[in-house]
């Protein structure tokens, strides 16, 4: 027994240890031999005070003295959990790892679950306990811990002891005045019985700690906000993170909830509910109770009340059905730099950040922002993908910038952001292509911390990473009035756009760069905007807007100038104008401007074209000198991409010269080349007269491998006539023509 190791520890007799203690000799004996259960607790305390015993040492004398459980046979079994949540959905995956927690069999199974206000974590909680009742025969133990509660603060852990006390119909008397003495006899009570704790809404750590129960039977289930990181590494709690539902499952919540006839009824407005609630449970229960409310107003009707203002439809007086209301609390727990991270947070443009952009955002230091971002995800008001990439979903997003910080801190905060992606942008391109004429930055605001690849898959990555974000920082820009920044970005973005086959993305780049550069007082961005905008309509094989475009530009050179743009220019209208003859005498134009500017490299790209002309022509002698002495400037330069275009050039020029082997070879050049490069969208191509000219050599299983090839890239790059190009000719042997070259 208990009483006699401490006593016999203590090197006291039973009648030394009455006498320090004033307990009788008989009580003490009986405790020791167990013939006397429940002795008053006061004598308890006096023999452990006597016994110099630790709080920890009194809380296992008391239950000991106590007979561990004694008194929940006395009572009726404790079923306290609260009703299961109606018409719940979804959620399989989160189910199925709660399932297997509990199979884990080791100790007291702790499962975590995290994840933002109103995003279902009770509610996943209910449903598994009722789900798994007859698992707990011995009784569920249910509190609401009211962590982030709207009408008071967290509960005192205390406070939910002595509520579980008297559920487990412990007598007043016999509670001891101690707040860990009573969690040790609440520990002692539960001990070795199968029963679920329900610990919702959570604070933090601390206040789940004293609840825990003692021996290895029981099952806990904490939900919160925050994500408890002490019980996860300090009591092997299993982390469940609950996101937003699927569009199956918030679609299946409206079906519930309306019924199917009334949301089949229209299906569009259905989906567009979905899309713009983004998952979150509760704005979608909050719709489909004001829909059910009012069934004479259409879903449609709903979808444009969202639409207005998706908060203040989303609000109302009762602050269980409030979104912002739930927002609110998780924001009011927010120290002064959280809040004010939170809020710009909200500002930046695109769906995700990344730590640097983050760092220039908020104007902290890497390791701060670090900080703060891991407290703000810890909050569940953020996400963290396994990139390392920050999301806020679109709800809390509004609630972020509603009201927002200041204007100037606003501006200041977007100004060292877009610097960022901007300057960024410029080295990652200057890296894909040094040859290209260079265009001159504003110096980046104060504070703006720059950050630059480390080479061309480098670049290539980061502009993978960061495209949906460059994207809507020039939108951000052009908007902002930022203009020059508006059309310097979309140059940024030119050579990854064109070697990832991003078409349509590149022509909406450039036409707000035009608008863009419009607004500003600068002859040279206006033309140059309008020159690369005709690019983009040749990459999706707008012929007229090309021309226009182009034509604009040369206009513009030439009444200001620009010798430089003249001759891009014409190169330019020597790829899009049907006319070989016309073509090679643009491409002849752009040669002798870039010569008299001394322009390798725009010599380089003009040779190349006037000996794909030349071809064209049927002139392949003399393409074959353009080409080659292309070639030979092109790798002086160390240009890769334009040595890659002119092997593509020479790959066409043999094979309409008939001689197919050396065409092959060329090709296959070009293409390891592009590979390189990462050049997705002229791979495609070249693989594709590739094919042409296996062909022409009788060999099908080639042609068919490099078109199947093609196919591939050019389904991925949106490039629908092309793949359906490709289609027909993997059908249908011997293709009636060898598509045009690059330039």
């Amino acid at each position: 027994m208990a009483v006699r190791r401490f006593r016999l520890r203590a090197g006291l007799t039973q009648e030394a240890l009455a006498e320090r203690s004033g307990v009788s000799v008989s009580t003490i004996r009986g405790m020791e031999t167990g013939t006397r259960r429940n002795p008053q607790f006061a004598s308890v305390r006096r023999l452990a005070r006597a016994l110099g015993l630790r709080p920890a040492e009194l809380d296992e004398l008391l239950a000991a003295a106590t007979g561990g459980a004694a008194g929940l046979s006395a009572v009726p079994v404790p079923r306290l959990l609260p009703a299961p949540p109606a018409r719940f959905v979804g959620r399989g995956r989160e189910l199925d790892r709660l399932d297997a927690a509990l199979g884990s069999g080791a100790g007291v199974v702790i499962s975590a679950i995290a994840g933002a206000g109103g995003v279902g974590k009770s509610w996943l909680a209910l449903h598994w306990a009722h789900r798994n009742t007859g698992l707990f025969p011995d009784g569920q133990l249910f509190v609401d811990l009211r962590g982030f509660s709207p009408d008071n603060g967290p509960m005192d852990a205390a406070v939910a002891v002595r509520g579980f006390l008297d559920v487990l119909g412990v007598e007043a008397g016999r509670i001891p005045l101690a707040p860990h003495a009573q969690a040790g006899l609440f520990r002692s009570l539960v001990a070795g019985k199968r029963m679920l704790l329900v610990l919702d809404n959570a604070a933090s750590t601390a206040q789940v700690i004293p609840l825990l129960p003692g021996g290895d039977a029981c099952t806990v289930v904490v939900t919160s906000r925050n994500r408890l990181a002490g019980l996860i590494s300090g009591h092997g709690a299993h982390h469940l993170f609950v996101g937003t539902l699927t569009d199956t499952e918030a679609r299946a919540l409206l079906v519930a909830r309306l019924g199917a006839a009334r949301v089949d009824a229209e299906p569009e407005a259905a989906g567009e509910l979905v899309r713009l609630s983004g998952g979150y449970p509760l704005a979608l229960s909050i719709i489909a109770a004001r829909a059910h409310t009012h069934p004479h107003l259409s879903l449609a009707e709903r979808v444009g009340e969202l639409r207005e203002g998706a908060l203040d439809i989303l609000d109302d007086a009762d602050p269980t059905a409030s979104l912002p209301t739930v927002l609110s609390l998780s924001h009011h727990a927010l120290t002064g730099q959280e809040a004010d991270v939170f809020a710009l947070l909200a500002l930046a443009p695109g769906p995700d950040i990344g730590l640097a952009a983050a760092a220039n955002l908020t104007g902290l230091g890497p390791h701060q922002t670090r900080n703060v971002l891991r407290s703000l995800e810890n909050a569940s008001l953020i996400s963290q993908d396994r990139a390392g990439r920050y999301r806020m979903h679109d709800l809390i997003r509004r609630y972020a910038a509603t009201p927002g910080p200041p204007a100037g801190l606003r501006l200041a905060a977007l100004r060292r952001l877009l610097d960022f992606y901007t300057h960024t942008a410029y080295a990652a391109e200057r890296l894909l292509d040094p040859h290209r004429d260079p265009i001159n930055l504003a110096p980046p605001v104060h504070g703006c911390r720059l950050q630059a690849p480390a080479g061309i898959p480098a670049a290539m990555d980061w502009f993978d990473t960061e495209h949906r974000n460059l994207l809507a920082a020039q939108h951000t820009a052009h908007t902002h009035a930022l203009h020059r920044t508006s059309w310097q970005l979309a140059w940024t973005l030119y050579n990854f756009h064109y070697r990832r086959g991003h078409r349509h993305d590149q022509l909406t780049v450039w036409q707000t760069a035009v608008a863009s550069a419009d607004q500003l007082p600068d002859p040279h961005a206006q033309s140059l905007t309008r020159q690369l905008l005709g690019h983009a309509h040749i990459a999706l094989g707008h012929h007229q807007e090309a021309i226009t475009a182009l034509d604009q530009a040369l206009t513009l050179s030439e009444q200001h100038h620009d010798p430089a743009l003249q001759a891009q220019a014409h190169y330019t209208l020597s790829a899009i104008t049907p006319d070989a003859g016309q073509a090679l005498e643009h491409a002849r134009r752009a040669l002798d401007l870039h010569r008299s500017l001394h322009q390798p490299i725009g010599e380089a790209h003009a040779l190349n074209a006037a000996g794909y002309n030349a071809a064209r022509l049927g002139d392949h002698h003399t393409a074959r000198a353009h080409c080659r002495a292309a070639l030979t400037l092109f790798a002086h330069h160390h240009d890769i991409n334009g040595q890659a275009q002119t092997l593509d050039s020479l790959g066409y020029t043999e094979h309409l010269n008939g001689h197919h082997h050396d065409a092959i070879h060329h090709y296959r050049q070009a293409i390891s080349l592009y590979h390189d490069l990462g050049n997705a969208y002229e791979t495609a191509d070249t693989l594709d007269r590739l094919g042409h000219t296996h062909t022409a050599l009788g060999q099908h299983t080639q042609a068919h491998a490099a078109w199947q090839e093609a196919r591939e890239l050019y389904r991925r790059q949106g490039r629908d006539q092309q793949t359906a190009q490709m289609e027909q000719q993997l059908n249908t042997p011997g293709p009636p023509h060898l598509p045009d070259a690059p330039l």
